[in-house]
């Protein structure tokens, strides 16, 4: 049995007085109900206490979902969220929820993360979408994470997305959900992808390769708006922060652009200004040097190997209820018209 809890039923004030370093006398678990959370469980602590320390902490688990748990498992997704907080966030740019604890089994991937909770600010909404402001605040911020690791500046040794087990279960989760989506949303396939289901999964590790050689950085690697909070509080603008880093890794700047872009941007939004372009520039900005051809196709790349993901989503994890269904049909639906629209799958 582990020395921590797994489940939120496993909390006692006790555990949770040890975990934080304060006199816990009790607490509510407030669960936060549909879209929080899709490979692991995260909900709210309402915590008692005599002293001034916050009143509520974010609390997260492993999925209760054996086929969620299944795809985090398969990916090492837990090990890479723990080891994020424990070893990398200290030199990231980027805002993000201040852990207040962590512990994890090595062999099981059982886990609980005590994390800070800006419940203060607003959670995006991938199914409702973003409006180009949103959308330039995420990109600054997105620049900013991607120049202060560039190259692998600050950062530890970690996995690069281009691994054998990424490759293996791309593969494995575009062909056991083609077939799904290809039924179940048939109606937000462009003709232009007809082939793809046939074509894909041969591509994959050639993509991987094209994306993960140099120049590369840290990527958060699931960059859609169910894990972006906004903050319109600040002089200086809308700010973000970014939570759920269970997919962190290195790899193609443009990845974590691509995925946000393609599959949580509405298109009229990603049509009205080149985004890319702005994203180009302000990297530049925080003084890297990088050509902007080069980040095109980096983008186009990067979009045609994301499908993957979102065809594993909508195609072979567990949803759960209503609003999973409107997320698959909307992440799947945004990345084949954006890949319609950069004529992508040429590249297969």
């Amino acid at each position: 049995m582990n020395p921590f809890p797994t489940h939120p039923d496993h909390l006692s004030a006790e555990w949770l007085s040890t975990a934080l370093g304060r006199s816990i006398s009790g607490f509510a678990v407030e669960y936060l109900g549909e879209g929080a959370g899709l490979l692991a469980w995260v909900m709210r602590l309402v915590l008692e206490s005599s002293d001034d320390g916050p009143r509520t902490v974010i609390a997260k688990f492993p999925s209760p979902s054996a086929e969620n748990r299944a795809v985090a498992s398969s990916f090492d997704m837990y090990q890479r969220e723990v080891g994020f907080y424990r070893d990398i966030e200290p030199h990231v740019s980027i805002r993000n929820p201040k852990c207040l604890h962590a512990e994890i089994e090595p062999v099981s991937a059982d886990f609980v993360l005590l994390l800070e909770d800006i419940g203060h600010m607003r959670i995006g909404d991938q199914v409702a979408g973003c409006t180009l402001e949103e959308a330039r605040a995420v990109l600054r911020a997105l620049a900013g994470l991607h120049a202060s690791t560039w190259r692998g500046k600050n950062l530890p040794e970690m996995i690069s997305q281009n691994n054998a087990k990424q490759i293996e279960g791309m593969i494995a989760g575009f062909e056991g959900g083609w077939p799904v989506v290809s039924s179940r949303f048939a109606d937000v396939i462009p003709a232009s992808a007809k082939a793809v289901g046939e074509r894909m999964p041969g591509a994959v590790a050639k993509l991987l390769e094209s994306m993960c050689v140099d120049p590369i950085c840290l990527s958060h690697a699931d960059m859609r708006l169910d894990n972006i909070f906004f903050d319109e509080s600040t002089r200086s603008g809308i700010e973000v922060a970014i939570v759920d880093w269970q997919s962190v890794c290195t790899s193609a700047p443009e990845q974590d652009l691509a995925y946000f872009l393609t599959q949580s941007v509405p298109r009229a939004v990603l049509e009205s200004e080149d985004l890319v372009a702005e994203y180009h520039a302000e990297l530049t900005r925080n003084g890297v040097d990088y050509d902007l051809a080069t980040c095109r196709e980096r983008y186009r790349t990067s979009a045609l190997y994301l499908l993957c993901y979102a065809v594993t989503i909508a195609g072979t994890l567990d949803l759960q209820n209503e609003r999973g269904i409107q997320l698959a049909r909307t992440l799947l639906g945004n990345s084949l018209a954006a890949l319609d629209d950069l004529d992508a799958f040429e590249l297969l």
